[in-house]
C-alpha cells in the first residue's frame, strides 16, 4: 500500500471513551480528522490518504485516574509523572533554582505556569511517565504501533509528540519495517533528563541514530512549542535529512492539527501522493 500511518501524541484518551472503550473506533475517528486536516493543508479535495492512526492511548491511562490530572490533581499524580513535570520544567527555564519535595514543587509549577502551559504538563507529564517508567505499558504501545505499520505497510508514518518516541523506539525494535518517509511533528525525542536519556536503544556518546529501516527522516517543530525541546533534533541524532522550524500560532502550538495543515509538509508528502 502507498497510504500514511499516522502516530498520535498525548491526551488521546477522550477518543477511546467516545467510542465506548474501543480502540478501533477511536483510531477510525482520528484517521477521519487527520484526514481532514491534512486534506486542507493540499489544498485538494477529500481524500484518504492516512491508511489508520496507530492508536495506543488507552495502554498509557488507567481508567480510573484518566482525569486526575488533567484536573491538576497533583496529589494524585504519580511520583514518576511529578518527576517528569519538574525536569520538563526545567527545559523550559522555569523553577531550575528551586528546590523542595517534589509534590509541592510540582505544585508550585502548575500554579506559576500561564494557562496553555499548564494544561499541556498536565497531559504531558503523567503519559510521558507511563509509558518510559512502565516496560509493560512500553512494549504494548509499541506492538501497537508495529502491528499497524506491518499491517499497512505504508511509505510514510506521520508521528506526532510523544508518538515520535513510540515510532523511533518501534522502528528500531522491530527492523524489518521499512518506511520511506518518517516525518517527526512536534517531537520531544531530544529532551533532556525526560526523554533523550531514556530512548531504547540509549544514545551513544550523546547521540541517537535515525532507525534502520528509514530512509529519509524529516522533523519539523514549531518554535513556541513547549513539547518540542528543543525543536531541532540535530544535535542530538544522526540522519535526519531536513529540519524545519515553523511558526504555527502562540496559543494552539502543539496540535496535530496545526501541525498537519502546516505548508512545510507539503513538499515531502507531494512525491508519495500522486
Amino acid at each position: 500500500m502507498t497510504g500514511i500511518v499516522g502516530v498520535h501524541g498525548i491526551g488521546k484518551y477522550k477518543y477511546f471513551q467516545q467510542a465506548g472503550g474501543s480502540a478501533a473506533g477511536a483510531a477510525e475517528a482520528m484517521r477521519v480528522k487527520w484526514d481532514r486536516y491534512l486534506c486542507q493543508a493540499l489544498g485538494g479535495e477529500s481524500k484518504t490518504h492516512f491508511s489508520e492512526i496507530a492508536y495506543f492511548s488507552h495502554h498509557l491511562i488507567d481508567g480510573e485516574h484518566a482525569g486526575a490530572a488533567a484536573n491538576g490533581d497533583v496529589a494524585r499524580m504519580e511520583s514518576g509523572a511529578q518527576q517528569v513535570l519538574v525536569e520538563w520544567a526545567r527545559n523550559l527555564g522555569v523553577g531550575e533554582h528551586l528546590t523542595g519535595a517534589l509534590k509541592s514543587f510540582t505544585g508550585w509549577l502548575l500554579t506559576a505556569l500561564d494557562g496553555r502551559s499548564a494544561a499541556f504538563a498536565r497531559l504531558f507529564a503523567p503519559e510521558v511517565a507511563a509509558y518510559l517508567g512502565d516496560q509493560g505499558r512500553r512494549e504494548e504501545c509499541r506492538r501497537v504501533v508495529a502491528d499497524v505499520i506491518r499491517r499497512n505497510r505504508p511509505r510514510v508514518v506521520i508521528a506526532h509528540s510523544l508518538g515520535s518516541v513510540v515510532t523511533y523506539e518501534t522502528l528500531w525494535a522491530n527492523p524489518d519495517l521499512e518506511v520511506d518517509l518518517l516525518l517527526t511533528l512536534g517531537s520531544p525525542l531530544g529532551m533532556r533528563n525526560v526523554i533523550f536519556e531514556r530512548l531504547l536503544p540509549a544514545p551513544i556518546n550523546g547521540r541517537g541514530e535515525r532507525p534502520k529501516g528509514v530512509r529519509r527522516w524529516v522533523n519539523i517543530a514549531d518554535k513556541d512549542d513547549i513539547a518540542a525541546i528543543p525543536p531541532d533534533l540535530c544535535h542530538s541524532f544522526t540522519g535526519i535529512d531536513v529540519e524545519e522550524l515553523v511558526n504555527l500560532d502562540w496559543i494552539d502550538f502543539h496540535t496535530a492539527e496545526k501541525y498537519l495543515g502546516c505548508p512545510a509538509l507539503t513538499p515531502h508528502l507531494r512525491p508519495f501522493l500522486a
